[in-house]
């Protein structure tokens, strides 16, 4: 693709020079470091690669291989399953469309299954295939099965397609349980392709490994086994990770690692915002620091990516970016993209970026996948993804045409972003994060169950992995005594009316998205899952689309839909939530340091209430606090397991500042135990909470209790030691998995808590601030309308105290 015709070589190197002069900028680089350039490892295209497919190759100017996609080849075609390992742009999709195809070319009746997380990533990729089969002269179609697939197509694919092209969604609830209608697809089904494995971790990845299991189960049925391909970002176990995904031993899963594809030039930096607070060790707002670093490189023409960590953010940076070049650049060449637009709109995007039409892009994680955005030179990162891996990802998004580039992190105030501003090291040389799913998870396991019943009676002697044999019996039994399947002759029978994946969301998220119409003209704007809605969608919000604000005037829960009006505020709201939690269940307890003082820890099981209780207006461009408002709204309810560590009462009386003191020191302890344990645990931050008692995640006053009046903290009715309450209030930090039902976070915690603590006192004394800050024990939780700030002067020296007194020696 020839370069636009904006585009300006010298550009980007007169940015870099500016800001490596530049007395504002430079100081603010915790991190500048240039990665140089990697030749290209080649092989010669297999002898045993099918002649269409070859020619289709040789047609597109390819003569030779990248070294892995030669090994990729030679272990698909032998039969084994096979993950891919390798950068951003290093040539993956080659690695499964030349097994697929060849063996299509040899074989008319063969099929293949690929599944993208998302629709974009799967529409992005039938060009892709498209132009290959073109070039080969196969005649055979590729078609999309997804949610936007007109009837036609669907039949066609279901008929006629040797590719069908889908999401993980879809395969659970439009192709498993209706698997005859499949069956010429799936009888002869060589290969199935799990693109961008990596992001099935967590509640989600465990989800879709028992989607696989159910594909390979019903496959069987058919009389077909298939051979997987996967492809992944760089992650720290791709191949455990692989084998746990697809349910076999990881022995049988072949890695391709070490990427034969050529490399630019890169130059990464991390920008931590200027002091603008000494006292309170507060920074500049890192959305307008990444607006003002992506308008220098705007306005040099350099093509360049914004990552927001939230949609709100997203649209934020856009009307800021907008501004900030207005009479330089059209705005139309600014977009924005995320979740919630349109698909017509989406598409229009990608194109766009493809084309070069587009200069710069605001997006989400949405773009953060290998869709093709055309020729980027420069990624900013506004906060830290959550994973060195999602980070790396992100960065490898410009480049893409072996051109130099430049990656920015710009870093929040929250802790563990400064804890990388202060330590690069952990981001440029750091291990990659694992991926991790708990397939046995009981919620997730018995929802599949249920779903695999549906699509087939299981047999006598048929166990359903991860179970064995006998449990998997039990676990059909217990359903049989709730009357969901009917044993007979030892053979279970699905035995209602009820279709069990309608009612299995795998993103934990309901199947109705709340519509947002514009009330003056009736015109669709936009779609948000029920997760977001209570926050974005509550009555007096400002929903913010395309760079334009509207004010939500109804929400209508019942039906899903939200009607807005557009309006030309000088503010946008955020909402405030409060948290309750009750332990419902103790699983196990220690006495840490041989229960030194009375500290006990915890785990076990929790019920989390949140509530919507109000919303704040912040004015654009100055963020100053212009007003709240009151939202009501009806509670949102999740159950997960979580750590939890208790502070005896005395001991919090007997502090300087007595029971206040300890609350806010365990406050930011909970804050450094956060940073400690996600990075021990490699997971993403979002994967935590985070609660002190009833209080919630420092976000004003807690739910009223009818022993405590408003604005103290109510006595958490879980924390017990051997089943049985403790008298007064004990403040408790929890730390629980931020997913229903949990994914086994809470309990590396709790087996870890010591040693953790301790390397928490460590973090802590390790900060320069005198009494605390943003990336030791955590920013201050924004205040109710005429009070302080939460946190107090003496938060990360109550931290110490509390720490030294419960687990170190005197």
């Amino acid at each position: 693709m020839p370069a636009p015709p904006w585009k300006s070589p010298s550009g980007l190197e007169h940015v870099l020079a500016s800001w490596v002069a530049s007395g504002a900028v430079r100081p603010c680089f915790t991190a500048d470091r240039e990665l140089a350039s990697r030749p290209p490892r080649t092989a010669p295209i297999p002898e045993e690669l099918a002649v269409e497919v070859r020619a289709g190759l040789e047609k597109r100017g390819i003569t030779e291989l990248w070294d892995h996609q030669a090994r990729a080849f030679a272990a698909a075609r032998a039969g084994r399953h096979v993950v891919v390992c390798t950068p951003t742009a290093s040539g993956k999709s080659l690695c499964f469309h030349m097994p697929i195809l060849d063996a299509i070319a040899r074989d008319p009746g063969a099929s293949a299954l690929y599944l993208y997380p998302t629709k974009a990533l799967a529409r992005d990729q039938e060009a892709s295939i498209h132009e290959l089969i073109k070039s080969a002269g196969l005649g055979i179609p590729a078609v999309v099965y997804d949610g936007d697939t007109p009837g036609d197509a669907r039949r066609a694919a279901r008929e006629r397609s040797p590719i069908v092209m889908t999401n993980p969604d879809m395969l659970h609830s439009g192709i498993l349980p209706h698997h005859a209608h499949w069956a010429r697809t799936l009888q002869k089904l060589r290969y199935v392709v799990v693109d961008e494995s990596h992001t099935y971790r967590g509640v989600f990845g465990s989800h879709v490994a028992h989607v696989l299991r159910r594909l390979r189960r019903v496959a069987a049925f058919h009389g077909a086994s298939p051979t997987f391909l996967l492809a992944t970002a760089t992650i720290g176990n791709p191949r455990e990770h692989a084998a746990r995904l697809i349910g076999v031993d990881t022995g049988d899963v072949e890695l391709v690692g070490d990427s034969g594809a050529p490399q630019g030039e890169r130059r990464v930096f991390v920008y931590n915002p200027p002091v603008v607070n000494a006292e309170l060790g507060i920074r500049g707002s890192y959305l307008k620091s990444a607006v003002r670093l992506a308008a220098d490189l705007l306005r040099a023409r350099v093509p360049t990516m914004v990552f927001g960590p939230s949609r709100n953010s997203v649209e934020i940076m856009l009307k800021y970016l907008r501004a900030a070049l207005e009479g330089v650049i059209d705005e139309r060449a600014i977009m924005a993209y995320r979740g919630g637009y349109l698909p017509e709109v989406r598409r229009s995007i990608e194109r766009g970026l493809r084309a070069g039409e587009i200069l710069g892009v605001v997006a989400t994680n949405a773009l953060e996948l290998g869709i093709d955005v055309g020729d980027l030179d420069a990624v900013i990162c506004a906060g830290y993804p959550g994973s060195v891996a999602g980070t790396w990802q992100r960065f490898g998004r410009a480049g893409r045409r072996g051109d130099k580039s430049v990656a920015l992190l710009v870093t929040t105030s929250d802790p563990l972003d400064q804890f990388l501003a202060a330590n690069p090291e952990h981001l440029l040389d750091g291990a990659i994060e694992e991926a991790r799913i708990e397939p046995e998870n009981t919620e997730v396991l018995i929802q599949h169950l249920k779903c695999a019943a549906f699509e087939l009676p299981f047999l006598a002697g048929e166990a359903y992995p991860p179970l064995p044999l006998d449990e998997s019996a039990e676990a059909l039994r217990f359903l049989a005594g709730h009357g969901v399947v009917h044993e007979e002759d030892g053979r279970f029978h699905w035995a209602t009316d009820a279709y069990p994946a309608n009612h299995v969301s795998l993103r934990s998220v309901g199947w109705d998205n709340t519509v947002i119409i514009d009330k003056s003209t009736g015109r669709t704007l936009a779609e948000l899952d029920w997760r977001a809605t209570p926050t974005m969608l509550h009555e007096q919000a400002i929903y913010q689309h395309d760079g334009e604000q509207y004010q939500v005037e109804q929400l209508d829960n019942e039906n899903h839909k939200a009607y807005v009006k557009k309006v030309i505020p000088d503010y946008f709201t955020t909402a405030m939530t409060n948290r309750k939690i009750t332990v419902m269940d103790v699983t196990k307890e220690d006495a840490l340091a041989g229960e030194r003082l009375g500290s006990i820890s915890g785990l076990g099981e929790i019920s989390i209430i949140e509530k919507v209780v109000g919303f704040k207006k912040v004015k654009f461009f100055t963020h100053e606090n212009a007003g709240y408002g009151e939202v009501r709204l009806p509670d949102i309810q999740m159950h997960t397991t979580a750590f939890w560590w208790t502070i005896p009462e005395d001991v919090a009386l007997d502090l300087e500042g007595g029971r206040a003191a300890a609350i806010d020191g365990l406050r930011g302890i909970g804050r450094g135990l956060e940073t400690i344990a996600t990075l021990a645990l490699m997971c993403d931050p979002s994967d935590l909470g985070m609660s002190i008692g009833d209080a919630g995640e420092g976000d004003g006053a807690p739910a009223p209790s009818k022993k405590v009046a408003p604005n103290k903290i109510a006595a958490p009715p879980g924390p017990i030691r051997s089943g049985k309450p403790r008298p007064g209030f004990d403040p408790t930090l929890f730390l629980f998995d931020n997913v229903p039902g949990g994914i086994g976070l809470a309990a590396r915690i709790f087996e870890n808590a010591e040693p953790w603590l301790r390397k928490t006192r460590s973090y802590l004394a390790a900060c320069d601030c005198p009494h605390g800050c943003p990336r030791c024990v955590g920013p201050a939780a924004p205040p109710l309308p005429g009070a302080a700030p939460t946190m107090g002067p003496m938060r990360k020296k109550a931290a110490a105290r509390l720490l030294d007194l419960l687990l170190l020696d005197d």
